[in-house]
């Protein structure tokens, strides 16, 4: 295992006025043992920034450190690093077993072939040791382009959306067996992709890249219940966040967030009177609203798609849109005009200017009182 430190990392494309920043002044702390999963659209540096990692890459500015000896200029082959491929690098005209060996061979190993047999049982490919890659499945490739990285037990995985080439059904079962050897290996795996599935399943912290920087750390709980700006919270989530422009006014000693369709009351701790905002809630905490007084968001049903067990409806508020997702059927049809209601403890309220969240002001604690 290794611990793995960037600090203020920069890599910067071009010069003068043409110049971009790819990763801008990132930094980061991957512990030993932990699944970092790097996650953003493309074009957001996520990739950038594991190459440089990997040495494959060198930074603009910045640092890495590897288990506190800097890296920052040493060649991959001297890392202890294991880069896995979005397009597996297989070598075609070598079998399975020599493709995992390889690594070893280069090195003049004496216990290759017991190291191969027993890489080649972890992933399930002992029957395949003596095919070539083009006798394998998509998912029988990718096993084998990870069988090639671990064979060398490295101190760290570095894994480039390598499941990005399967169909669907494969990837589920891929991403499960990844899960599966990270927690029987125990080893750094820092882990690129666009998909927010991969990483809400897979990841034991998440980090979120915008635009070549950092928009957001933390565990998938975290960036999913408390998402740090608009673009987490929308780019994370399917169907995604509703996020609907309001006020905030105050009445009667009561901060609520009213705009065209909007009127939601946030409860105590907010501190954001005047303010223009994003009032924002995930599809599953919306319901369908009752006569009772609370928060409410009043629009027309425009959209209802079927997923099976549940039903998605997509709801026009204002000049917005928002989705409610729950069991089938929702009882409701296009056209509908609808209330949709929220927990206002489930309500997520950002800065309508930066996009950043508004945390809540802590409530003061109580004196202790003698008796």
């Amino acid at each position: 295992m290794s611990r793995i430190q960037i600090e203020g990392l920069t890599r910067r494309f071009g010069s003068g006025n043409h110049a971009v920043n790819a990763v801008d002044g990132i930094s980061l702390d991957v512990a030993d043992g932990e699944f970092l999963v790097l996650l953003g659209p493309s074009g957001c540096g996520k990739s950038t920034l594991l190459r440089m990692i990997a040495g494959l890459t060198p930074p603009t500015g910045g640092r890495i450190l590897l288990d506190g000896r800097d890296i920052t200029a040493a060649e991959p082959r001297e890392r202890n690093l294991a880069m896995v491929f979005q397009s597996y690098a297989l070598y075609p005209h070598l079998t399975v077993a020599k493709n995992i060996g390889f690594p070893l061979r280069t090195r003049r190993r004496k216990d290759v072939d017991a190291k191969v047999t027993e890489v080649a049982k972890a992933l399930g490919l002992e029957q395949l040791l003596d095919r070539r890659p083009r006798a394998l499945s998509g998912g029988q490739r990718q096993r084998v382009a990870l069988g090639r990285a671990l064979v060398r037990d490295p101190g760290a995985f570095l894994l480039d959306e390598p499941l990005s080439n399967l169909d669907a059904t494969l990837r589920t079962a891929t991403r499960a067996e990844l899960t599966d050897l990270h927690r029987r290996l125990r080893s750094t795996f820092v882990y690129v992709t666009h998909d927010q599935i991969e990483a809400m399943t897979m990841a034991t912290r998440i980090a979120v890249l915008n635009g070549g920087r950092l928009e957001q750390v933390g565990t998938p709980e975290e960036v999913y219940d408390a998402p740090a700006s608009t673009f987490v919270a929308g780019f994370i989530g399917s169907p995604a966040i509703g996020l609907l422009p309001a006020e905030v006014r105050g009445a009667d000693g009561e901060l609520r967030a009213v705009g065209d369709g909007v009127d939601m009351p946030l409860g105590p701790g907010h501190d954001a009177s005047g303010r223009e905002v994003l009032v924002g809630a995930r599809p599953e905490h919306l319901r369908i609203g009752t006569g009772a007084v609370g928060p409410e968001w009043r629009g027309t049903v425009r959209l209802v798609e079927n997923l099976g067990g549940e039903e998605v409806a997509h709801v026009t508020v204002g000049g917005g849109r928002v989705a409610l997702r729950g069991p089938r059927p929702l009882g409701l049809a296009v056209g509908d005009a609808v209330r949709l209601t929220c927990d206002p403890d489930r309500i997520h309220l950002f800065c309508a200017t930066s996009g950043r969240r508004l945390v809540r002001t802590p409530e003061p604690r109580r004196a202790a009182v003698a008796v």
